[in-house]
């Protein structure tokens, strides 16, 4: 069920258009769509786009917004934190927003849409924030949860609510030449060799319910260098460099430890760099798909019609299992998930053959 409570349609042509996503980075890669389509419908109109900072710098080279504003969670003292804060909300005001769409139903982005001063404000409605929350809001959309429903339409239908079309569904980041050269260093500084296919494999995630086994990870490895005459690189943030370097240590020539040595700008460069992404459900496998690069990805509890990048050089592997996708945080929430605990190599090879199959032919 669908409702919109307050107007039903955007009201003129907005000239400043805040557009506020406070979730992690595969929830800023999947609000792409959601820029397009604003500049689409807008093309006059200054976008300003505000995100956390560990995930706004992947939006500096998009060409469909003019600004991105990142917001920093840091330990401030409380006179510090209030000139922070008085600063920020100058800043904002001095954007001259008419219109202000917030993609969650938090309150801090409730707050910024309100104090950016924008005289429509959309939002989606809240079951805990009728206090007073929903009331900041000029247009709110009641959208029911439909299981299933992947997060990219689920944004989108926002836009769409209020007369907004959407022509791609695609989530796409851009990624400047310069960049790519200042990755091309670091594979040179890494001494990873050239030639070869080149693979970036992102065995981590926040949530440990949504990982896979180390062991099988080196016996996957191995496979790839062996039997696709690949390069390996392991990826992930700087805290999981020693737990990338236990997988890497195991693997031989041709595996790199590259865990913690990029900004989030940079991963997505690199990512662009490779031909294959290999990865749980995480930010990095978003972020390989929006650069084009083609994907096999492993789903455990969390549903891949939900979250799963779309197309035919996507390919997800899941256990066959009746409770699979249970949406939970592991078995009963235990943070163990026996679907990701009983899924085997050769299981996940079997599944991806063909997805494979398309990389045996690079030479040597």
């Amino acid at each position: 069920m669908t409702l919109v409570t307050g107007k039903a349609t955007i009201i003129g042509s907005p000239r400043s258009i805040l557009l506020i996503q406070l979730g992690d980075i595969g929830d800023v890669v999947l609000t792409v769509p959601c820029i397009r389509a604003l500049r689409e419908n807008y093309p006059q109109a200054r976008i300003v786009v505000a995100a956390w900072d560990k995930a706004a710098e992947l939006l500096d080279d998009c060409p469909w917004l003019d600004q991105v504003l990142a917001i920093t969670k840091r330990s401030r003292s409380l006179w510090a934190e209030i000139i922070f804060q008085i600063d920020f909300f100058r800043n904002l005001r001095s954007l001259h927003c008419d219109l202000a769409i917030d993609l969650r139903t938090g309150t801090r982005g409730a707050i910024m849409a309100f104090l950016s001063g924008a005289s429509q404000r959309l939002g989606f409605y809240a079951e805990d924030g009728k206090l007073w929350r929903n009331r900041i809001f000029t247009s709110l959309l009641h959208r029911e949860y439909t299981p299933g429903q992947h997060v990219v339409d689920y944004l989108l239908c926002l836009l769409e609510a209020f007369g907004v079309t959407v022509q791609n569904r695609t989530p796409e980041l851009f990624v400047s030449d310069e960049k790519l050269v200042k990755i091309e260093m670091l594979l040179a500084e890494n001494a990873v060799e050239a030639g070869r296919l080149l693979v970036a494999l992102q065995p981590f995630s926040l949530w440990q319910y949504k990982e896979w086994g180390k062991e099988k990870y080196v016996a996957l490895i191995c496979w790839l260098i062996e039997n696709l005459n690949a390069v390996v690189l392991v990826t992930g943030s700087k805290g999981e460099q020693d737990r990338a370097e236990e997988i890497v240590r195991n693997c031989g020539k041709r595996c790199y430890n590259l865990a913690g040595q990029t900004s989030i700008a940079m991963y997505a460069a690199l990512l662009k760099k490779c031909r294959l992404f290999i990865g749980v459900d995480s930010s990095g496998l978003h972020i390989a798909a929006a650069v084009g690069t083609p994907t096999v990805s492993f789903f455990g509890p969390s549903s891949p019609a939900s979250w799963a990048p779309r197309g035919a050089q996507h390919l997800v592997v899941q256990k066959n299992l009746s409770c699979v996708p249970c949406r939970q945080k592991g078995c009963g929430d235990s943070e163990k998930s026996r679907c990701l605990d009983e899924l085997t190599v050769a299981e996940v090879l079997t599944a991806a053959s063909n997805q494979l199959d398309l990389f045996k032919v690079i030479p040597s």
